[in-house]
């Protein structure tokens, strides 16, 4: 009998040697990161001529797209390649666009002195890889230009010849929809790389071309124009710190402010390209908890060392964006989010020499900030004392929450199936504590309008019963660094909260209130999906056979008068507290029948700015708000 072949064991087939294209092909994630769009081939492609515009060739770079043919074009004022040139067998241009690891970003002979923002050097050869076609037009100094067309990867055909034109590149391409799932690039990242790049190099003009239509990149003022886009209204420093500096190949620049939010916010670049951890900001982050430390010894406002800020402290509305070039930098993946390793001699000696300055001659700006760390401290400081207060030992020292009286909860030990109720009022709550599904639904009633978060302070914060007494229901953590609720899925005693508020204006702010207050504890369960509103019914219809029908606003009820003419009995529902036990089953309780909407965050910052823009300290955003929008509010009465 013959023995069964074993399909685990390698054999001379199974061990296979790609080319750089198949490979690339086969496995695009390597080097492309995301395939949701083709946005990375025109980043790799644009990298290259602002690569030119940093050593000194050409100030203005044009991109263009034909979004309904899906064809992407950069043209740059760059040097261009040396023009029909041959080594190993290949044009220079062909070569740097079809064989890998071909730069003249390797050397260190001088000829190229800029920083690399693209992937490492293989980007022109993505781009390629990954496209149905590929065309480069590159012109020399001398008028000469070289063409060169590829399909699928492949080189297929080359012109040469005289050209009126200054010197550049212009790369076209159309992505292969076989290696995304959207071959068009993503519009919106194009336009923030677009600003955010002109904003580190003033002296640029990126034009950006779309099916015909103009936009123009152009920064005056460099970061600090990327900075009045972060902090808007925020700002509470009136005079930033900023500093530029040039060593060789080296250039370190930063601009710094503080504003009111909660959170530090570090924008970081190296390079050009935007990083999202690494050594260079932690060294920023303790460098400037170094300076500010000695700073406030040398005024006297601190006396011994334990009394020092830590960066925790500091942290508090922290805001910074800066940009280090160097090309002595190492990253942990090809997309260059995370730096390893780099040469922070730059970085320390600026500050180090210009920090401290700043700090003597704006006395003002530096007693803000130390004023934020203290308020930080003494936050820190309630937070703890909050932890304590609502965490309490009992037996042989096991912790258990203790749970507000009030609170009338499911007995379910699968806390992920429990729903919480938080309703206006106590008679609203009776009624749903009778009709309540006991295993699963637990109902917490508030006293009106609780306390706005984002316009106390963290001690009065969790010195207010409902808000203390919401932590305890929960049953997370509080972090005692920053007064924030710590997430955990698996101690979050419920896995629906639901707001359920009267359906009047008053309700409506009740129901910010709490979405306001849910923020600031702990923004996770709103960005996992944990909150919800009840939209209660604002009438109640009973027609001629004495059903009830539901419905929610009067637009609803305008459709229900045009379909029913006459039979039928309209009652508008005032409040929750009016509604019977039967009603507030039937339109809060019972899933087959209720309203509930699931509050849905897509972005921390545009979440963030809303509540901040309805319940934050600055009137004037919140009436400017309201003034652009009134018009949109249908206010017919009938």
């Amino acid at each position: 009998m013959a023995k069964k072949k074993d399909k685990t064991l390698y054999t001379d087939d199974s061990i296979v040697t790609l080319n750089p294209r198949d490979f690339t092909r086969l496995r695009p994630s390597t080097y492309l990161g995301s395939n949701e769009y083709s946005t990375q081939l025109v980043r790799e492609v644009f990298s290259n001529s602002l690569d030119e515009v940093l050593i000194g060739h050409g100030n203005n770079i044009t991109v263009e797209i034909n979004t309904h043919q899906n064809i992407y074009r950069v043209d740059d004022l760059g040097q261009g390649f040396p023009i029909n040139v041959v080594k190993d067998g290949k044009t220079v241009l062909q070569a740097a666009f079809d064989t890998i690891n071909t730069s003249g970003k390797y050397t260190n002979d001088g000829v190229y002195g800029g920083v690399s923002l693209g992937t490492n050097g293989i980007g022109s050869k993505l781009t390629n890889f990954l496209s149905k076609w590929l065309e480069v037009v590159s012109y020399n100094a001398d008028g000469e230009y070289e063409h060169i067309r590829f399909e699928d990867g492949i080189f297929k055909w080359r012109q040469t010849g005289k050209a009126s034109r200054g010197s550049g590149t212009i790369v076209t391409w159309e992505p292969d929809p076989q290696f995304f799932q959207n071959p068009s690039a993503n519009m919106n990242d194009l336009r923030k790389l677009f600003q955010d790049i002109a904003g580190l190099c003033p002296e640029l003009t990126i034009n950006f071309k779309v099916d015909g239509k103009d936009e123009v990149f152009h920064s005056a003022n460099g970061l600090n124009d990327l900075l009045d886009v972060k902090v808007k209204n925020k700002e509470l420093l009136q005079n930033r710190f900023s500093c530029h500096k040039v060593d060789g190949a080296q250039s370190f620049d930063l601009v710094l402010t503080y504003t009111s939010d909660y959170s530090e916010n570090i924008t970081a670049y190296v390079n050009y390209g935007l990083t999202d951890s690494g050594i260079h900001i932690s060294t920023l982050k303790s460098l400037f908890t170094k300076l500010i430390n000695r700073y406030v010894t040398d005024v006297g406002l601190i006396k011994k060392e334990a009394d020092e800020f830590s960066s925790a402290e500091l942290a508090e509305g922290f805001t910074v964006i800066f940009n280090l070039k160097t090309t002595d930098v190492s990253y942990d993946s090809q997309t260059k989010s995370r730096v390893v390793d780099l040469n922070r001699s730059l970085l320390t000696s600026t500050l180090r020499s210009e920090l401290p300055a700043w700090l003597l001659n704006n006395t003002k700006e530096a007693k803000l900030i130390i004023d934020r760390a203290l308020n930080a401290r003494k936050a820190k400081e309630a937070a703890q004392n909050a932890k304590e207060r609502i965490r309490n030992a009992s037996g042989k020292g096991k912790k258990f929450i203790s749970l507000p009286t009030k609170l009338v909860d499911a007995w379910s030990k699968d806390r992920s199936e429990c729903e919480l109720f938080i309703t206006e009022g106590d008679s609203a709550a009776n009624g749903l504590i009778a009709k309540r599904n006991g295993k699963t639904q637990a109902v917490f009633p508030i006293r009106g309008k609780i306390l706005s978060c984002r316009k106390a302070s963290m001690d009065k914060i969790y010195a207010n019963q409902e808000i203390s007494n919401i932590v305890k229901a929960l049953g997370l953590d509080i972090n005692k660094e920053n007064g924030k609720l710590i997430y955990n899925q698996k101690k979050l005693r419920y896995g629906k909260i639901i707001f359920a508020c009267d359906a009047d204006p008053d309700g409506l702010a009740i129901r910010l209130l709490l979405l306001n207050a849910f923020w600031w504890l702990c923004p996770e369960l709103v960005e996992n999906g944990h909150i919800y509103v009840a939209i209660p019914p604002l009438y109640r219809i009973t027609d001629k056979n004495n059903n009830y029908i539901y419905l929610t606003d009067d637009a609803e009820l305008s459709d229900y008068k045009k379909k029913h003419k006459t039979g039928y009995l309209i009652n508008r529902n005032k409040g929750l507290g009016e509604q019977s036990p039967d009603e507030l089953s039937e339109c809060l309780l019972k899933e087959a029948t209720r309203n509930v909407q699931q509050i849905v965050s897509t972005s921390f910052k545009d979440t963030d700015d809303m509540l901040e823009c309805f319940m934050g300290q600055d009137v004037k955003i919140r009436r400017d708000y309201l003034l652009g929008h009134y018009n949109e509010v249908d206010v017919t009465i009938e």
